[in-house]
């Protein structure tokens, strides 16, 4: 991930003081620049009130009240932090926090949390292919309402998809099945070959299963059956950012 000429502020609420140290090194060791902040409960609460943070690290272990407390604060910055929650297995995403992760184990799990966390201040470049302009909205609309930053354009149909990829970098396409000429499973196979990095995510009306298994063969990264909501879409990108399993 390369960034010129950009820094973000991270603040860490909590955590023993071994647990501190690693979130240091690996803020050391990120991509980009990171002011960071290590701070018990009452400092990082009056830290986040005056403004300024980009991305909120929050302790799992904090009582309820003080959580409760710190992201009322978030709530209301504007614009407000992305707020994590460091935390043992299967803790629940309260509303207002971007991702739940568990607890690193050491400086390189601690240091790729780091970086995905740096990575979602960062907007992923998304690329809409249906061949219908409603329908392109909808989903326009729907990714807008994403808790994750979202810079999105559309294609028309599967070589315009093809001919923007060529051109231009995207992280994520996402590409409806059922399209004139280049079909969607076609369209998939040619982005796969030419750009193999690119996360693609069919969407499709079909119920057969069939239909989805041949996208992921083909190496669709998720699949969609409209109509799909927000959550739909946030559970897509949490695995694209690295927050729940493959």
């Amino acid at each position: 991930m390369s960034h010129d000429l950009v820094s973000l502020t991270m603040i860490v609420i909590g955590m023993a003081d071994a647990e501190r140290e690693l979130w240091r090194q690996a803020a050391a060791m990120s991509s980009i620049p990171v002011d960071l902040s290590l701070c018990d409960a009452t400092a990082g609460i009056a830290a986040l009130g005056n403004g300024g943070v980009d991305i909120c690290i929050l302790d799992g272990a904090l009582p309820e009240p003080v959580r409760a407390a710190a992201l009322a604060s978030i709530k209301a910055q504007k614009p407000a932090p992305h707020v994590f929650v460091c935390a043992r297995q299967n803790h629940p995403r309260a509303a207002g926090v971007t991702a739940v992760f568990d607890k690193p184990a050491d400086f390189e799990e601690t240091r790729q949390i780091v970086e995905r966390c740096l990575r979602t201040k960062m907007p992923t470049r998304v690329l809409i292919v249906d061949d219908s302009g409603t329908m392109r909205s909808i989903v326009r609309k729907i990714l807008s309402a994403s808790r994750f930053l979202l810079d999105m354009h559309e294609a028309g149909e599967g070589l315009a998809a093809l001919e923007r990829l060529r051109r231009e970098s995207f992280g994520i396409v996402f590409l409806d099945y059922n399209m004139p000429g280049l079909d969607g499973l076609a369209t998939l196979s040619e982005i796969k070959r030419e750009t193999p990095d690119v996360a693609v995510v069919m969407m499709t009306t079909a119920v057969e299963e069939p239909v989805a298994e041949r996208a992921m063969t083909a190496g669709a990264f998720g699949f969609l059956k409209k109509p799909f909501y927000p959550a739909d879409i946030d559970r897509v990108l949490d695995r694209y950012y690295g927050f729940s399993p493959a």
